[in-house]
């Protein structure tokens, strides 16, 4: 399981504090986990699938695609096609948007 820990943290492009710190872990015990020295609580394993929409079978036994669909996206999906072109498009820049803003809340670029 250590390895997939990685995968996923790897994936998604986040260093060991940064993944510890949205899991209310320390550093240091997530990177005894990485290195082997420690298991990951039943807990944690719930919080990393929750937290990082990550397929919990994948993430035990590593058979299955590391993550999961969102719950959203099909729906999502289901009304973008439903709309004429001119409103797609105007859906597109609202993502756009919400997009920047979001990452202008939570300090990325």
């Amino acid at each position: 399981m250590k390895d997939r820990i990685i995968a996923i943290r790897k994936a998604l492009q986040l260093n060991q504090g940064a993944f510890a710190e949205r899991l209310g872990m320390k550093r240091t015990a997530l990177s005894m986990v990485e290195l082997g020295k420690n298991a990951l609580t039943d807990k944690n394993i719930k919080l990393i699938c929750m937290i990082f929409n990550v397929n919990e079978q994948w993430l035990r036994t590593g058979s299955g695609e590391m993550f999961s669909d969102s719950p959203y996206e099909k729906e999502f999906f289901e009304i973008y096609q439903g709309l004429m072109p001119e409103t797609q498009q105007s859906l597109l820049q609202l993502a756009k948007q919400l997009l920047e803003t979001q990452k202008k809340l939570i300090g990325t670029s």
